[in-house]
């Protein structure tokens, strides 16, 4: 995510809960896929639950991007 997408969310997400709770749970699912890159090997579980982690952490940006494209339309 790029510098001045996270300072838009930043700046509404006082007012705007569902932005800052899909930011938090963005954030979540980063430090998660953290933990997988620093292991050597991956089991085959692992390496599955990595995925989904991916997969929920992209849905969750779009739909930030959706938020954020509102907010930058009203500006």
């Amino acid at each position: 995510m790029e510098q001045r997408e996270e300072e838009l969310i930043r700046q509404h997400a006082d007012h705007d809960q569902e932005l800052k709770a899909l930011y938090e749970e963005h954030q979540q699912y980063k430090r998660m896929l953290e933990t997988f890159r620093e292991k050597p090997y991956l089991t085959t579980e692992e390496e599955m639950e990595k995925k989904r982690i991916q997969k929920l952490k992209l849905a969750q940006k779009d739909r930030m991007m959706m938020i954020l494209a509102r907010y930058r339309q009203q500006s």
